[in-house]
């Protein structure tokens, strides 16, 4: 084995800690982000006055997490159960593992990083769906009927977005990519990809207004109904951890990445650009009122797919064309 392969093998294990640590405590944060950039937009001012700057709203969700009793039902099926959440925040945490934060600064530089990407988000349909139908309980099995059906429908949308950025890169390199926007970002000459891709990572995530697999007024908690304590909070680590991952790919795929003017370090450009989308995906929730579940399905296979097929066609085009002058 080469010493370059040395390097970046323990590179790779220098990161894991501060990569997950980071996504895991990141999370947190964003909760109380989340209420307090909420209680401004929508003056409500009780998130932001618990305490200093609102964190002991945070604090006491963790302690009502911690002790709450942990409940299984027991007309549950206990193992699928108690592993779905865990299943869910996994397969969004390993999702990290290729995310370029800054010249060299990934766990691990995958030549296809995005596929690796795109199997990660799918595994944690299979968390939503074993959490819904293991609980016995039919809000449940709806609503991971629900996040089943809308997860694979834009996954689909989702990577037919990202083939145009693929096709002017030439590779599924996360890095690769990233560096081939040192002219000129990718959200540019793929407008209609970065938008496919934002609205497919909102339905990723159901986030509002996508969320209606958890719709309350219909499906009381959705898949998660029955769950209750740290399995609970686990699914919402999940949830949030979803969010980060996805902002954090669309400024890598589209943003440039860690790319930007070398007066502050990469890793810095990289964190103010995720920060950014992570507040529009809040933003979002507190602005628009969400479909229902037929207009949200119409929408992908009537619009987003017309869309997505038609920038594939003409990114293929333009790139034969640029390779054949």
């Amino acid at each position: 084995m080469e010493p370059n392969t040395f390097l970046g093998l323990e590179m790779g294990f220098i990161m894991i800690l501060p990569v997950l640590g980071g996504a895991l405590v990141a999370s947190g944060l964003l909760v109380w982000w989340e209420r307090r950039l909420l209680g401004f937009w929508q003056d409500r001012l009780g998130p932001n006055r618990l305490g200093p700057f609102g964190i002991l709203q945070i604090v006491a969700d963790v302690i009502k997490l911690f002790t709450k009793h942990d409940w299984v039902p027991p007309f549950a099926d206990r193992v699928v159960f108690t592993l779905a959440p865990a299943a869910i925040a996994a397969g969004m945490l390993m999702g990290f593992v290729v995310v370029p934060f800054g010249p060299g600064l990934a766990v691990i530089d995958l030549n296809i990083g995005v596929l690796f990407f795109l199997a990660m988000t799918a595994v944690t349909v299979y968390g939503v769906l074993l959490g819904g139908l293991a609980s016995n309980n039919k809000y449940s099995l709806l609503g991971g009927l629900r996040t089943g059906a809308q997860m694979v429908t834009y996954e689909v949308f989702m990577g037919l977005s990202i083939m145009g950025v693929v096709l002017l890169s030439g590779s599924f390199s996360l890095s690769e990519i990233v560096e081939a926007q040192e002219g000129m970002w990718f959200v540019v000459p793929q407008a209609l990809g970065f938008v496919v891709f934002f609205i497919a990572g909102l339905a990723e995530t159901h986030r509002l207004p996508f969320d209606l697999p958890e719709a309350e007024h219909e499906l009381a908690a959705g898949f998660h109904t029955e769950y209750s304590s740290m399995k609970f909070g686990l699914i919402m680590v999940g949830e949030y951890i979803g969010v980060i991952l996805s902002s954090a790919m669309i400024v890598t795929l589209f943003f440039g990445g860690w790319l930007g003017p070398d007066f502050l370090p990469p890793i810095v450009w990289f964190t103010l650009k995720t920060a950014f989308f992570v507040c529009s995906f809040i933003l979002l929730r507190a602005a628009i009122p969400r479909p229902r579940y037929d207009q949200l399905m119409s929408l992908g296979w009537k619009v987003l797919l017309p869309i997505t097929l038609v920038n594939l066609l003409a990114t293929g085009a333009i790139a034969l064309l640029q390779r054949g002058a």
